[in-house]
C-alpha cells in the first residue's frame, strides 16, 4: 500500500483516542479479572464498531479470547484485517448467528449532529450520533441480546452528551442491567463504560 492509500484509510478510519483508551483498558481488566486465573480460553469477543482495529486489538493481545471486530465501514475492515484481525464488514450484529459472543464491546458513534451539520461520508458515520447522539446505540441495544451467550456480557461506551441515564433506562427496555464501570472527565464531557448483563 503506498503512501496516498495509507492516508485515504486513515481519513475513512476512526483513528484511536481518549475513548478508544478507556473502553480497551476496562474491557481487558474485567476480561482478566473475570477469569480468575487469566485464563480466558473459550471466549468469544466481538468489537462492533472497530474503527482501526484498536480496542479489538488491545482485547487480542492481551487476553486470550478470539476476538472477531467488525465495522460497516470497508475501510476499516481493511485496516483492522492488515493488523492481523479477524474482521468483517457488519451492520451492527446482523450477520452474526445467536449466542455466539461472551462479550462484546462497542464504542459508538455518539455526537449528537444536527441533520443539517452531517457531511455524509465515513468519518460522520463514525462520529455522528443523530441529534440525540442515541440514533446508533438505541438499534444496537436491541439487536445485541440476541448474539449474547447465556452469561453474556455488553460492554458500551456512552458520552454524558448522549444522556447516560436515557442510554441505561433504554438497557433496561432491552433485558439488562448496567453498571457504570470506568469514567474519564473532560471540561465538554465525561466518557463512561456501561457493563450490561442480564
Amino acid at each position: 500500500m503506498d503512501l496516498g492509500e495509507r492516508r485515504g484509510l486513515e481519513t475513512n478510519v476512526y483513528q484511536p483516542a481518549e475513548d478508544s483508551e478507556l473502553l480497551a483498558e476496562a474491557v481487558c481488566e474485567r476480561l482478566s479479572s473475570d477469569s480468575g486465573s487469566g485464563d480466558e480460553n473459550g471466549r468469544t469477543v466481538l468489537e462492533v464498531g472497530t474503527g482501526s482495529g484498536y480496542v479489538a486489538g488491545r482485547i487480542a493481545e492481551e487476553t486470550n479470547a478470539r476476538v472477531i471486530a467488525s465495522d460497516l465501514n470497508p475501510h476499516a475492515v481493511r485496516q483492522a484485517r492488515e493488523k492481523g484481525l479477524e474482521a468483517v464488514r457488519a451492520d451492527l450484529v446482523s450477520p452474526f448467528v445467536d449466542c455466539a459472543f461472551d462479550v462484546v464491546t462497542f464504542n459508538p458513534p455518539y455526537l449528537p449532529t444536527d441533520p443539517d451539520s452531517e457531511w455524509d461520508d465515513w468519518m460522520e458515520h463514525a462520529l455522528s450520533g443523530g441529534e440525540d447522539g442515541r440514533a446508533i446505540i438505541d438499534p444496537f441495544l436491541e439487536s445485541v441480546d440476541r448474539v449474547l451467550a447465556p452469561d453474556g456480557t455488553v460492554y458500551l461506551l456512552v458520552s454524558s452528551l448522549t444522556d447516560v441515564d436515557a442510554v441505561v433506562e433504554r438497557a433496561g427496555q432491552e433485558g439488562f442491567s448496567a453498571a457504570a464501570i470506568a469514567d474519564h472527565s473532560f471540561p465538554f464531557e465525561t466518557l463512561t463504560v456501561l457493563e450490561l448483563f442480564r
